[in-house]
């Protein structure tokens, strides 16, 4: 969240950015509440101080009328302290929950605008393929394969749940080795990060655990929600503590089982594995110095560029727009490859669909799970919080499989990806057996 004193000294810049950000929060009740805050804070302070007088007063040799008049003054003390408290605690409830509604401010050089359509291209990568046969979705290819099934994912486990089989298991553990790999190089501290994180961690980095928008499934009763991403995780594994200066930055990475209920998640493009419920992914998380930030958000991007231009899929980079960027992000860019299964009318040979992105939070998430750092000065200071997808596997695979896709309707794997397959190529099955058995065969 962002400092209370900050949103008071900077009251019209908030409310600028929270109208940028298409959002709805009320900053004037914020100030009004933190100065009910700071008047009961005193109020409180003061009633402690005469409590104090009054206990030292009574230390001291009085005759009976004084004591008793000492006596019924601290009962009366007594029972304004715990009213002030509850009053204060109430107001700093109030607070808190009108607080975390301010989003973090935006970086000066992010494109303003309310949709994705309004995103700002800043790069482009790869050459887009000349198919000369009619391509196929990434959907179409993985049932004629075998790979894939999503109509016994959806009986099994509902809408936007599927099976991976066969080639695809392995193309999915290539393509976490490999991106773990890339980041092992660039001395990241790996982690398999638990799929489970109580409510207020998630709260923490801007996971919103409840109502009907969340995006996020609650185990009933326990306190905890399934985790979206292991940004969740890998925030909160230094929450409530105070890091060594000299050990920033760290570059940290987690593999996790990723959960969303995707809410409005539909249209033609959210098909197949592009929107799902359950999905793998690599994240990386830092924790930096307030200076650092920048540079390091830069670096995130390049890794994320690096793993993609291994794997030779084209993509473009986007600055991501106000309106698109979440709560906790200061600046975010969003890396978006080229899917040749999105072909339209308007864009026939396909169209881009984002894979990462990487968002630097700056104190916004640390202030919210009290992480700082120890300074030169002696005094304790947030630390800047980064985050950014290596590879969510579903989309990568998807890319690769449109991508990569021949004319014979098998597909190729890309070489990076070769030696943790033991495969080259995805083919046709030359024997497949259905293993069920249909009555009006026999």
């Amino acid at each position: 969240m962002l400092d209370y004193r900050f949103i008071k000294e900077n009251l019209e810049a908030v409310k600028k950015n929270i109208a940028d950000r298409n959002m709805v929060a009320d900053a004037d009740l914020v100030v009004k509440l933190f100065d009910e805050r700071t008047a009961l804070t005193t109020k409180l302070q003061a009633l402690k101080q005469k409590r104090n007088e009054n206990a030292a007063s009574m230390k001291q040799k009085l005759d009976p009328e004084t004591r008793q008049k000492y006596i019924e003054e601290g009962k009366q003390i007594k029972e304004d302290v715990s009213a002030a408290e509850k009053e204060l605690s109430e107001v700093e409830a109030k607070l808190d929950e009108a607080g975390r509604q301010i989003p973090n401010m935006h970086h000066p050089d992010t494109p303003i605008g309310k949709l994705d359509t309004e995103n700002l291209e800043v790069k482009k990568s790869g050459t887009i393929r000349k198919f000369d046969f009619q391509p196929k979705d990434h959907v179409q290819l993985g049932e004629e394969l075998d790979i894939l099934d999503f109509e016994r994912g959806t009986k099994v486990s509902g809408p936007k749940f599927y099976y991976l089989k066969n080639e695809a298991v392995f193309l999915e553990e290539a393509l976490i080795m490999y991106a773990l790999n890339v980041l092992r190089k660039h001395g990241f501290t790996t982690f398999i990060t638990p799929d489970v994180a109580r409510q207020e961690i998630l709260q923490g980095i801007g996971f919103n655990p409840r109502g009907n928008e969340s995006n996020v499934y609650c185990i009933e009763e326990e306190g905890t929600c399934l985790v979206a991403t292991a940004e969740i995780t890998l925030g909160g594994f230094h929450s409530g503590e105070i890091l060594d200066k000299s050990a920033l930055p760290l570059f940290y990475c987690g593999l996790s089982h990723c959960f969303r209920r995707e809410a409005g998640g539909a249209g033609q493009f959210s098909k197949g594995l592009y929107r799902v419920h359950q999905f793998d992914k690599v994240e990386m998380f830092v924790y930096s110095l307030p200076e650092q930030s920048d540079e390091i958000h830069e670096k995130l991007r390049l890794i994320e560029e690096e793993i993609f231009e291994g794997l030779g899929i084209p993509f473009h980079v986007v600055d991501t727009c106000t309106g698109d960027l979440g709560a906790p992000a200061y600046r975010k860019w969003d890396l978006e490859a080229w899917m040749p299964g999105r072909a339209t009318e308007e864009h026939p040979e396909g169209d881009y669909g984002e894979v990462t992105s990487t968002s630097n939070c700056t104190d916004y998430q640390a202030r919210r799970l009290n992480v700082k750092y120890h300074d030169d000065d002696g005094k304790n200071k947030y630390v800047h919080m980064l985050n950014g997808t290596a590879v969510a596997v579903g989309r990568a695979m998807l890319a690769i499989m449109e991508n990569y896709q021949n004319a014979d309707g098998s597909i190729t794997i890309p070489p990076v990806l070769v030696p943790y397959c033991g495969f080259d190529k995805i083919g046709p099955k030359t024997e497949k057996k259905d293993p069920v058995y249909h009555a009006s065969k026999k």
